[in-house]
């Protein structure tokens, strides 16, 4: 079995220098810790460092759609994020090659910061919703494409899409139930105007870090243009962002009334994403979820 990865980590080397214009004589790869969808590595010459990340070949979509999404952030040209330098298949093996950042921790400056360029990053707008490809949400497939609604576009695309993947998934009942309803019914409760925002996408406490001097990055997106308010709501779901960050993005972008009941309308998509991957518990925070919205409707 030797030959055939050392084939593999010969042949990203050769792409990395055909993509730089450098040769690249890679030392072995040092395995990098923290990834539950993919093997994630180091991979270096001694001078130069590059990150890669590994997957079956039949997942090479993913990472083409990770890919573009880094690189719309650094488009965005308000926060940082690794340049992704090429992606491709050798030996069964899918793969992503992107910059190599050094991270240490943030302070409460590092988050100001933080929470300033996410706003900033935020007024990246489209003239619809959406995105040119679908990604992926975690191992789940997120679709996408554009739709001029939002609110359509968060009934089918995001909504529709969970309570009939949980469906099939054997999550039936009460669920499907209050699902249908708050389908029919929710439009009342995206109560105002939002613009099409550049959002990262998934942006949970796992998903941003700060350089060593103190720089805010983003990394594993699920890039698409929507409501700032989803980016927002995922921040709260899972916690891990500090006081700071969010009085420093709201200081740079207000946030609408209405928020406390929008949160909970997009964070049950990512609960429901949740149940679907991992089961558990999810069915009964989602249900609660439900109750909350309905109630409001």
């Amino acid at each position: 079995m030797a030959y055939p990865v050392l084939t593999l980590w010969r042949d990203i080397a050769d792409r990395i220098g055909e993509a730089t214009g450098r040769g690249f004589a890679a030392q072995p790869p040092h395995v990098v810790g923290g990834g539950c969808i993919n093997s994630a590595f180091r991979l270096t010459d001694g001078d130069r460092s590059w990150f890669v990340k590994t997957n079956s070949s039949e997942l090479i979509d993913m990472f083409e759609a990770e890919a573009e999404g880094l690189n719309a952030l650094l488009r965005g040209n308000a926060i940082r994020a690794p340049r992704a330098l090429l992606t491709g298949v050798s030996n069964g093996t899918a793969f992503i090659v992107m910059e190599h950042l050094e991270l240490g921790h943030g302070n409460s400056m590092s988050w100001r910061r933080a929470g300033r360029e996410l706003a900033e990053l935020h007024r990246n707008s489209a003239d619809a919703f959406g995105w040119h490809r679908a990604n992926t949400i975690g191992a789940t497939p997120q679709h996408n494409g554009w739709q001029q609604d939002w609110t359509t576009f968060w009934r089918e695309k995001r909504l529709g899409f969970q309570l009939d993947l949980a469906a099939r998934n054997g999550h039936r009942g009460r669920l499907q139930s209050m699902g249908a309803q708050l389908l029919a019914r929710f439009p009342v409760l995206i109560d105002h105007d939002p613009t099409p925002s550049l959002l990262h996408g998934d942006l949970w406490g796992g998903n941003i870090g700060f350089t060593r001097a103190g720089d805010p990055v983003l990394y594993d997106p699920a890039t698409y243009y929507g409501d700032r308010e989803a980016e927002l709501a995922m921040t709260e779901l899972f916690g891990g962002f500090s006081a700071d960050f969010y009085s420093s993005y709201r200081e740079a972008w207000p946030i609408d009334p209405g928020y406390r009941v929008r949160k909970t309308l997009y964070n049950l998509y990512h609960v429901l994403n949740h149940l679907n991957l991992f089961g558990g518990g999810y069915g009964t925070q989602a249900e609660r979820m439900l109750g909350r919205l309905l109630a409001e409707c």
